[in-house]
């Protein structure tokens, strides 16, 4: 198998592996027990990944908050916000987001409605950016909360998060970003934003955690979502999972020190990548090619004729896409496709490809040679 499906998850890396393991049943204390020394070291354990993930971003140790992942998280924001300030007297009830979003920040917005919130979801352009006038023009209406994603799930395609998050702050409204996507991929900082997303399972660690950065001073206030234990801050309860937060934070610090050198890596792997497709599939298309990407990420339109899910179904040993794999099972395009304002047909005919840190030269040779065999094949049948 060649796995170029690195947008959907990664691989987790051996090292993160072996800074959990231990964590599973030679260190199993409960990190919330108080009084012996197994809790104690969980509890330790957990304080040192939360403050090398507070690093990753510039956050301090304190505005980190560990959840299930950046759904959660993503859940967490936009919904505790919005809550907190209606329990608050506030009379602002606008949530903006933007079409490209992840569904669950999407539906988040979406969810509001029935609250008495109202979901405003902002168009983009060709390139999946978001126009900064559109915000201003929608930030008009006294607004809650604004979110945007740091880097699109399925084109990689970078927005503009400082000057829209210093458009949203003017007006008074809190800004999150889902970075999911972004971090450990590109120098990341959360000082633009109020409330920040991230998932660990994105670059090289463990599933099933995630984190949610609070800024702390001016303070952002949530209402959490679930009662229990009052853990984290009062803000997620439940007893946290040392072993997945510990590979969480080994993730982070292997991020951070790999990340000046791993950019320039992949993004000669993609170029090599798309060269060699350009000449197997002459009228290639690259969705978002004039927008910043993050390095690894392709998006393609592939040639009239060539159906996406029939390259997949040629290339059974090649792990692929063609959209969000929280959207895959679904038989209807791609919804951040057709935003950008491809119709149905297509965005039928996009795949989405992602090298990443385990992906090699040679397997880009191999999976090159994959879909020369395909393209003959899909000629030769057409």
């Amino acid at each position: 198998m060649i796995y170029l499906d690195n947008q959907a998850t990664t691989r987790c890396d051996p090292e993160v592996v072996s800074a959990m393991l231990p964590w599973f049943s030679e260190h199993y204390g409960n990190p919330h027990s108080e009084g012996h020394k197994a809790g104690d070291l969980a509890a330790e354990a957990v304080e040192n990944a939360r403050a090398a993930v507070a690093s990753l971003i510039g956050a301090t140790p304190r505005e980190i908050v560990f959840t299930s992942g950046a759904t959660e998280a993503n859940n967490l924001a936009i919904k505790g916000a919005a809550r907190h300030l209606a329990r608050q007297g506030s009379e602002r009830r606008r949530v903006i987001t933007v079409a490209t979003e992840h569904k669950c920040v999407l539906e988040s917005v979406r969810d509001l409605a029935a609250e008495g919130f109202e979901p405003v979801i902002l168009p983009v352009s060709r390139d999946g950016l978001v126009n900064a006038r559109d915000l201003s023009v929608a930030l008009e209406v006294p607004t809650a909360l604004v979110s945007i994603m740091s880097v699109n799930n399925e084109t990689g395609v970078i927005q503009d998060i400082e000057t829209l998050s210093a458009l949203t702050r003017q007006a008074g409204a809190l800004f999150h970003t889902d970075a999911a996507q972004a971090a450990g991929k590109m120098s990341l900082t959360c000082a633009s934003s109020d409330l920040m997303s991230l998932s660990a399972h994105k670059f090289y660690g463990p599933k099933g955690i995630g984190a949610l950065y609070v800024r702390h001073k001016p303070r952002t206030r949530l209402q959490p979502l679930f009662s229990g234990g009052g853990q984290e801050r009062g803000l997620r309860s439940g007893t946290l999972p040392t072993p997945l937060i510990v590979g969480f934070g080994e993730a982070a610090r292997l991020a951070q020190k790999a990340l000046s050198g791993e950019g320039p890596r992949l993004e000669g792997l993609r170029a090599q990548l798309l060269k060699g497709l350009e000449r197997l599939f002459p009228g290639l298309v690259v969705n978002g090619v004039q927008a910043p990407r993050i390095a690894g990420a392709l998006n393609l339109m592939f040639p009239p004729g060539y159906a996406a899910r029939d390259i997949m179904a040629a290339l059974p040993d090649i792990a692929l896409s063609t959209g969000s794999a929280c959207s895959s099972a679904e038989i209807t395009p791609s919804y951040v496709l057709t935003a950008m304002g491809l119709d149905a047909k297509d965005a039928a005919r996009c795949l989405r490809l992602s090298v990443g840190r385990f992906t090699s030269t040679p397997e880009i040779v191999q999976a090159l040679e994959e879909f020369g065999v395909a393209a003959r094949e899909a000629r030769r049948a057409s």
